[in-house]
């Protein structure tokens, strides 16, 4: 996106109501730095219309794709989820769930039930999956596949992934009808581009087919690449929309307000392997992110 331009519509969009991160080929989501993070909220039930939210919450399910399976966190090309940011056990990216529960009973009470490569078709089936458990909390980062393809052309239709997003909703709610839902914002996939293309490296594991609707040419400045770039920013942006705009319709839902497409990501907190997908640093912000919104009085604006 012309990023002052898109930031803003963005930010607007989230006013009336969000790996990291992404991958094309197969997968979408990773990890590589060393990450500290601090708690600073405490939160009581917002008295809004998320009045019944519970800030802090007793089980936690995480659905989505690579960026929540620590995709590139530890090895190249492999999940890693111990460092994922939704319920991730590695101590210092010190995720959602050991923010909320403590470690030893994150490990009792958490369950990572996303899909690297996943896209929102998919999701239904993952939210059938953690309504098992009854959670008391599932955590949605999905989204990123879904613009990363090979092409332009063959990112998801707009109206194709509300339709499976509100077919996701209504899955968990048959089985879990009490489960609170956070909602992140696909990440900024063009920032992620820009931050990414200045290491060789990375721009070389981009060649073997990682988001080409992004980070195909990686270096071309010239007008197609441009308009590519952008009709995949704008395609994010409109996601989002959707993400918020759904989660509205819920009682028990949040969306982040935007603040992981917001987050700048620099080299430090991105994979080592990929320069893409979130490292362990990267992974942390994530999870602070997340606890900070799920633990606040008030929902996003």
């Amino acid at each position: 996106m012309p990023e002052g331009t898109t930031r803003r519509r963005t930010r607007k969009a989230a006013a009336g109501s969000a790996a990291l991160l992404c991958a094309g080929v197969a997968v979408l989501a990773g990890c590589g730095g060393d990450g500290v993070s601090r708690d600073t909220s405490t939160a009581s039930p917002s008295p809004s219309r998320t009045s019944d939210w519970d800030p802090r919450p007793g089980s936690v399910a995480a659905v989505g794709d690579s960026i929540t399976r620590g995709f590139d966190a530890c090895s190249v090309l492999t999940d890693c989820p111990e460092v994922s940011w939704a319920t991730g056990s590695d101590r210092g990216v010190r995720s959602l769930a050991v923010r909320l529960l403590g470690a030893s009973k994150a490990a009792e009470r958490s369950w990572n039930h996303a899909v690297s490569g996943a896209r929102m078709a998919q999701l239904p089936e993952q939210m059938a999956l953690a309504a098992e458990q009854r959670p008391e909390l599932v955590t949605v980062m999905i989204g990123a596949n879904d613009a990363c393809r090979n092409s332009v052309r063959l990112m998801t239709p707009v109206a194709d992934f509300r339709a499976s997003f509100e077919a996701s909703v209504r899955r968990l709610r048959a089985g879990a009808p009490k489960a609170q839902v956070y909602v992140s914002s696909v990440p900024d996939l063009k920032r992620l581009w820009s931050t990414g293309r200045v290491n060789e490296l990375g721009k070389k594991i981009w060649d073997l087919g990682i988001c080409r609707s992004m980070l195909a040419d990686a270096d071309n400045l010239g007008p197609a690449a441009v308009a590519r770039r952008d009709a995949v920013q704008d395609r994010v942006v409109a996601y989002n929309e959707v993400l918020r705009d759904v989660c509205a319709k819920d009682r028990r839902c949040r969306y982040d307000g935007g603040a992981v497409f917001d987050y700048r990501f620099t080299g430090a907190q991105l994979s080592q392997w990929d320069w893409f997908h979130p490292g362990r640093d990267g992974q942390a912000r994530l999870a602070e992110i997340a606890y900070r919104n799920v633990t606040a009085q008030e929902p996003p604006a």
